[in-house]
């Protein structure tokens, strides 16, 4: 009650000096403390922002459009055999070399679905002949026996070749994978054969 006023006068009237110092314009001339950027890299902050969907239809939209982009270039790619697009499973020199390695041969297993179908419909027959049920038999048994003998020989031969020519690259799968490629009829192979055959990669 008996208390001086000259302190709590004092007080509001700094703050308010305060307030409209830092309110005052900023001098054109001080630096801002940040670079300006380019007006490529401002532009481009400019489109990213209005090309950001708003709602998550647009969003769901715009995301299932880029799967079915990336599909079409994928298949694009199977078929010319751009590495730049391939499966994960298809890329890599590694790949590459046992694709033409394989491509580049003549193997029993790719003969495998017709001589499947000749015999399936021998034995279909060998319900009434007993002769042509032993033979499709022995043809089955034989068909077999080859494409193992085919694929062992494929195996030493190409894990020979990865080994001189890759020695420092990783070649897990790599066999397993032209492996499973000699059993699918060259015309239907992905991605398509690059190399005729008897062409050495």
């Amino acid at each position: 009650m008996f208390r001086s006023r000259s302190k709590d006068e004092k007080a509001p009237t700094d703050k308010v000096t305060a307030d409209l110092s830092t309110k005052q314009p900023r001098d054109p001339e001080a630096p801002k403390g940040r670079p300006t950027p380019k007006r490529s890299e401002a532009q481009t902050q400019r489109r990213r922002a209005a090309t950001v969907p708003t709602d998550r239809k647009e969003a769901a939209k715009r995301q299932r459009e880029a799967r079915r982009s990336d599909l079409a270039r994928q298949r694009e790619a199977l078929a010319s055999g751009d590495e730049r697009y391939l499966p994960a499973r298809d890329k890599g020199p590694v790949r590459r070399f046992v694709r033409d390695f394989v491509d580049s041969r003549f193997a029993i297993a790719e003969f495998f679905l017709p001589m499947a179908v000749v015999i399936l419909v021998l034995s279909l027959f060998g319900n009434a002949n007993r002769g042509l049920q032993n033979i499709s038999l022995l043809l089955w048994l034989g068909v077999i026996i080859l494409i193992v003998i085919d694929s062992i020989g494929i195996w030493i031969r190409l894990r020979k070749q990865l080994n001189e020519r890759f020695p420092n690259e990783s070649k897990r799968g790599a066999i397993a994978y032209g492996l499973m490629r000699t059993l699918q009829m060259r015309r239907l192979r992905l991605p398509k054969p690059q190399v005729k055959r008897g062409e050495r990669p």
